[in-house]
This record gives structure tokens, sequence and C-alpha cells, in this order.
């Protein structure tokens, strides 16, 4: 899987999340959290679909990593790639 096809992923759980969201506006580099005003569930939800999506586990100790859009798509492919 590639980097376009995780942020492809990433985008539509998050759209399943938020369907309010414009992902075209999104920054890779600007707090996600904040961009699309997720409280604590959405995200814990938003986390959880992109487990269920792609198979990958991602540890409580590392949502705090998680905070960028460009953040969630490097660990999803480093993640893709260990498995």
């Amino acid at each position: 899987m590639n980097h376009s096809d995780i942020r492809a992923i990433v985008l539509t759980t998050l759209q399943t999340i938020a369907p309010e969201v414009d992902t075209t506006a999104l920054r890779d580099d600007r707090p996600l959290r904040r961009q699309v005003d997720l409280d604590s569930m959405d995200w814990l939800n938003f986390l959880t679909g992109l487990h269920e999506k792609l198979r990958v586990e991602i540890p409580e100790a590392d949502y705090g990593h998680l905070v960028t859009l460009a953040d969630v798509i490097a660990y999803l492919e480093a993640a893709s790639n260990v498995r």
C-alpha cells in the first residue's frame, strides 16, 4: 500500500466520523483534531476505524504522536511496512 492509498483511507475514515469535513481543505501540517473539531470520542472512533480498515495496531501510548494528518499517514505507512 502506498502513500496515496493510505491517505485516501485516512480521509475516507475521517469522513465517516465527520461527514461535514471538506477533506480538500485539510492541511497536512496542522493539528487534525482542531481542523475538524473532533472530540476525544470521535478521535478514538477515527483511530479504531483506521485499525479496522488497515489492520494496523495503534497502541494508546502512540496516540500523542498522531497530531497532524501527516503524522497519522506516516505512522500508518511505517506500521504497514512492519507487518
